[in-house]
């Protein structure tokens, strides 16, 4: 690796020149209503990687040795903007005092962070917009987060995993799934607006990065403006009430600073019916500065998050009950009450040091999480399905039947279901108290809980050898111990709960009493154990009009299991510690720009990079076993994009095309599935998938006028499966046929022809066109008109399989399961194209030195119903059940689908002094 560094310096000292003259640009940023100095605005020579800031006197230099006619970039939290034409020669430039206007659009991106974060409507469905919130000026990025991502519309089609989120440097995306979990710090806004974002494979100062770009997140108070800023909102959307306090002392006899801040968040019911909301958070952070050059600071935080969860549904329940209905709540004793509710509370402390002189930057930090993860779920045992969308209780089920259609009954359920749609909280504890029952429970609220505890530490050096290189080296390394269990939360009426698998009458855990109590552990019981280190080191050069960069990371990843309850059904497999899994990776990525003029240049990335599976798709079932999935391979991503940049005086934007190839992945599922292999809760792997991603990007900003602003932004992309992947079936209990599954309980169905299948990743065309009015009394308006197309539900691929042709009876392909009518019926079919109008607005006020703001927004004006993405059933396992489901149009096991939300309003009071 050093010699391959030492060559390429070698190359650019060769192909450039190495004696340039320099140019100093220097000034003063002040406010301009009250004339104070501002610190820490960023200071950007667009088209350059050359940066700066402002000092604690509000005073920066850039030096730099380009020659001609560019734009330099003057951005802060708080302010608008300031772009100024210079002209770069052999004289040094003096702008004198540079004054900026207070941003008086900024409660919009202070809100919608929330707005986005509030509503992802369950685990399932993730997004990646709030990566890009409030973090880049880019407007693409921008309508992805603020307006698109209402529709879950995910950038270039990547999971949110592929993205890095940093908090003073530290790395925050779970070792789990690989996702940042947000809800960490939700409700923080005040406290979190100070990002540094790089988009793609472009170089970051701080971390290698993902595909989908890397975000981090500056908590130092110096780096925030100080004063208090009060805040109080209502909503109809996830919550319904809001209050936020934030106190910044700023830097007191330039030594300390000192940060604090809390919010509440609260709702009985959102937009969805019974999801409750429940939500506070509070922060603090304290920094010396011991010198100009050295600062210390420590942080800790707590956001607390209970939400009651919706379901996805089939387009029949949602065409009787409306895209607000959630099977999952119930009314008892005249209250609502939810079946599945999500716990988030995962207290996080930090310690950081840095160091920052003229051509030395140092970065040191370590992190501690701890906390639990709950979600709550109703188990039911020898006892009636409650869910009253179960397909038994629904019109479907007896238009679907095998012995004919069945109109009166279909009418009857119906009608059943519209007079009782809700969760019966009374027929369960009824069950539970029947004198039938001795005592046992029928129905058990139980939370799975996860109690994570992570440490992490980080260092990340940066040295200018001169205004041409700069080296970049960090090391990572990362520990977690994870404890996974379920716990009874409510016996609801009755006395004890048997713990043993009701399908084949074995014990969940063989070492304890089975009959359990409120708040005891049962079912299963287990740790996970990972760790992960890595280092990477990153050669940058800038030469005239020419800057390139070169990375490479190199990590090593471990994960284990120990399961703590000895399962009958795994006897010999379910306790104690599993085998390791061990992976080591190489990483490169490299990327050149040249600057065509100052207000033109374009740039060109690849990388190549392996990374290892995340630790939820490395165990087969780790509730009940240490089974590793065979073959476990890391996953390799090649990634091109090209991008054109547009930076006039009145017009900004970008153009990029990106191709993205991800290979050898592999993905775990669970369902209950009815086939010819067997009729079971099952956990599918599935292994060499390939997933292919590519497409434009293009977004326009027009200044018409000094008030009025135009946009335009488009994604056309597609993404879709690039392979045929193996998959295997793995079976919980005796429920298959034994003739046709192996000793270790697992089914191998050979290759799922999925190959050209569209990926559900959200929209895959998207246009906004956006008009901005900002009046020079301080008041101002925006609306986008938003299309949204191309979008797809999650396929199922054991319906792909050569084993879904098979008749169990049989034992040979169905007659009548041609090519084509096989085609036909597994036809993917995308979701419907539908347009939205959002409209956002406010009005700022300066009094005595104090600002006031009232910040609106209207989402989805014209109330247009839609769906944001589902996944087909797999529960009929092969093509005569699947056909016979279909028969009527209306089947039973149709594709599940979330809804996004209708019209929808959000209103803000802001008070800061």
């Amino acid at each position: 690796m050093i010699k391959y560094y030492l060559f390429l310096l070698l190359v650019i000292k060769i192909c450039f020149t190495n004696a340039q003259s320099t140019t100093t640009i220097s000034g003063l940023v002040k406010e301009k209503v009250r004339s104070e100095v501002i610190t820490d605005v960023t200071i950007v020579l667009e088209g350059e990687t050359i940066s700066t800031k402002t000092n604690q006197l509000g005073e920066f230099q850039l030096v730099v040795s380009s020659k001609g006619e560019f734009i330099l970039q003057i951005t802060s939290a708080d302010y608008n903007s300031k772009r100024i034409p210079v002209f770069l020669s052999q004289n040094n430039i003096d702008l004198g005092v540079i004054f900026l206007d207070r941003d008086i659009t900024v409660e919009k991106s202070i809100n919608l962070i929330n707005i986005t974060d509030d509503e992802l409507l369950d685990d399932e469905i993730n997004s990646n917009a709030l990566a890009l919130l409030q973090s880049t000026k880019d407007i693409f990025l921008n309508r992805a987060a603020f307006d698109f991502g209402q529709a879950f519309f995910r950038v270039r089609g990547y999971d949110s995993q592929y993205g890095e989120v940093h908090l003073n440097g530290l790395p925050m995306n779970k070792m789990y799934d690989g996702r940042p979990q947000w809800n960490n710090w939700g409700g923080l806004n005040d406290v979190i607006r100070n990002q540094q974002y790089a988009n793609g494979l472009e170089v970051s100062e701080f971390t290698f990065g993902g595909v989908l770009g890397n975000t981090d997140i500056d908590l130092r108070p110096s780096g925030l403006r100080p004063g208090t800023r009060l805040s109080s909102s209502v909503s109809n959307r996830t919550y319904s009430g809001r209050l936020m306090a934030t106190y910044n002392s700023g830097v007191k006899d330039e030594k300390f600073a000192y940060l604090i801040s809390a919010s509440r968040r609260w709702a009985k019911e959102g937009y969805i019916n019974g999801t409750l909301y429940d939500s506070y958070s509070v922060y603090g952070t304290m920094e010396y500065l011991l010198n100009k050059k050295n600062t210390f600071s420590a942080t800790a935080m707590v956001a607390s998050n209970r939400r009651g969860r919706s379901s996805a549904i089939t387009e029949e329940v949602q065409e009787i009950q409306g895209n607000r209905y959630n099977p999952y709540a119930g009314i008892q004793n005249g209250k609502i009450r939810n079946s599945r509710e999500r716990h988030i509370r995962e207290p996080l402390f930090l310690l950081n040091y840095d160091h920052e002189s003229k051509n030395l930057r140092i970065k040191v930090g370590a992190s501690y999480q701890t906390g639990t993860y709950k979600r709550s779920r109703l188990g039911y045992y020898n006892a009636p399905n409650p869910d009253p969308t179960y397909y038994r209780y629904l019109p479907s089920f007896y238009l679907n039947s095998p012995i004919g259609a069945n109109y009166e009954s279909a009418i009857q359920a119906e009608e059943g279901f519209l007079e009782h749609p809700q969760f019966d909280w009374n027929n369960i504890y009824n069950a539970n108290t029947n004198l039938s029952q001795d005592g046992e429970a029928a129905y058990v609220l139980y939370d799975d809980v996860t109690k994570d505890n992570q440490l992490t530490a980080r260092t990340t050096v940066n040295i200018n050898f001169n205004n041409h290189l700069r080296l970049d080296v960090g090391l990572t390394h990362r520990q977690l111990y994870s404890n996974n269990f379920a716990r009874i939360d409510d016996l609801l009426g009755a006395e004890y709960h048997k713990d043993i698998d009701v399908f084949s009458e074995t014990l969940n855990n063989l070492s304890t009493e089975v009959n359990k109590l409120e708040g005891e552990i049962f079912n299963y019981h287990y740790d996970l154990i990972g760790s992960n280190t890595d280092i990477y080191t990153q050669l940058n050069a800038h030469y005239n009009k020419i800057k390139a960069f070169v990375s490479g990371k190199y990590e090593v990843v471990n994960y284990q299991r120990k399961g703590l309850f000895q399962n009958e059904r795994f006897i010999d497999n379910s306790i104690g510690e599993s085998e390791k899994a061990e992976f080591s990776n190489w990483s490169l990525k490299s990327g050149i720009s040249y600057t065509i003029t100052g207000r033109h240049w374009v740039s060109l990335h690849a990388g190549l990079i392996n990374k290892a599976p995340v630790l939820q798709n490395v165990f087969i079932n780790p509730r009940e076993n240490n089974t590793i999935v065979p073959d476990l391979q890391s996953e390799t991503i090649t990634s091109v994009d090209a991008n054109y940049f547009l930076r006039m005086p009145k017009l900004t934007g970008r153009f990029t095309g990106f191709y993205t190839r991800f290979q050898n992945t592999t993905d775990v599922n669970f369902f209950f599935v009815d086939s010819g292999v067997g009729s079971d809760f099952v956990q599918e792997v599935i292994t060499d998938l390939d997933k292919l991603h590519l497409g434009i990007e293009l977004g326009l900003e027009y200044q018409l006028s000094s008030a009025v602003k135009l946009s335009l932004v488009t994604s056309v992309a597609k993404h879709e499966y690039a392979s045929n992947p193996f998959v295997t079936i793995n079976f919980d209990t005796a429920g298959a046929a034994e003739d046709l599954i192996d000793v270790s309980g697992s089914k191998f169905l050979g290759q799922s022809n999925i190959k050209g299948y569209k990926l559900a990743q959200g929209p895959q065309k998207a246009v906004a066109v956006g008009v901005e009015y900002r009046d020079p009394k301080y008041w101002w308006i925006s609306a986008s008109a938003n299309y949204l197309a191309n979008n797809y539900a999650n396929i199922s691929t054991i319906t792909r399989t050569q084993s879904f042709l098979i008749d169990p009876e049989t034992q040979l392909r169905f007659p009548d399961a041609t090519d084509e009518n096989v085609q036909k019926l597994l036809e993917q079919k995308p979701l419907d194209n539908f347009y939205l109008l959002n409209m956002v607005g406010g009005k700022s006020w300066l009094k005595k030195g104090k600002y006031i703001s009232v910040f609106a927004s209207i989402n989805n004006v014209f109330d247009t119903t839609f769906r944001t993405g589902g996944y087909e059933q797999s529960r009929n396992g092969n093509y005569g059940q699947l056909k016979q489901d279909n028969l009527s149009g209306n089947p039973s096991f149709a594709p599940k689908y979330w809804y996004g939300f209708g019209r929808t309003y959000f209103l803000n009071f802001a008070f800061s002094f």
